[in-house]
């Protein structure tokens, strides 16, 4: 599905997975641990894979990535749509990390950090490294192409886990919200990256 560019695509692609497979193993593991407490209750409800905690440190550290990935392509590029792009990464993904605190903390939610939002931010740092030796068209197609392949499996890890997961029903709301602005971010990002494909 993703197309790779030497050391950074390699990087995206096991950033990417090692990001699915940390939230899919911690979801199974308070499964798991939950099931085993409750097996005398077998009509109870199972408790949420993910605290709301948990769920609010996730999302915080995406949209973190995602703000210094934009303030990198900003100083990094000379390419006009690249950086609009960046900008609006920068403002979009800044206002969402607001609500979500905001919310944390008039809903009372502290933030816990987990293996998942750990691994994403290591993850996101290490491939932000390889993009910042980068330079001219090599940087903006690969900064563009990175974007794609985050905002694809961001939608993934929003639809798959957080949402369903999210026991606060503003949290929820505020989830689906945020997930209509990476669908649109996935879009944009798409559309330049075939206007370079075409070039």
């Amino acid at each position: 599905m993703f197309r790779r560019f030497g050391l950074i695509r390699s990087t995206t692609f096991f950033a990417l997975a090692a990001l699915a497979l940390v939230v899919s193993s911690c979801a199974k593991k308070e499964s798991s641990e939950t099931s085993s407490a409750t097996s005398d209750t077998a009509a109870a409800p199972a408790p949420p894979a993910l605290t709301d905690g948990n769920i609010v440190a996730i999302f915080v550290a995406a949209n973190n990535a995602d703000v210094k990935n934009g303030q990198q392509a900003k100083g990094k590029s000379k390419n006009k749509q690249v950086k609009d792009f960046a900008n609006r990464m920068i403002q979009d993904h800044t206002a969402a990390n607001k609500q979500a605190t905001d919310l944390a903390g008039k809903a009372n939610i502290t933030l816990e950090d987990n293996d998942a939002s750990k691994q994403l931010t290591s993850d996101t740092d290490a491939m932000r490294d390889s993009l910042g030796k980068m330079t001219g068209s090599a940087y903006d197609k690969n900064y563009i192409d990175d974007e794609v392949a985050i905002h694809e499996k961001v939608l993934g890890t929003l639809d798959n886990t957080l949402i369903p997961n999210a026991q606060n029903p503003d949290l929820k709301t505020l989830l689906t919200q945020a997930r209509a602005i990476v669908s649109s971010h996935l879009e944009h990002a798409k559309s330049i990256q075939s206007q370079m494909a075409s070039k």
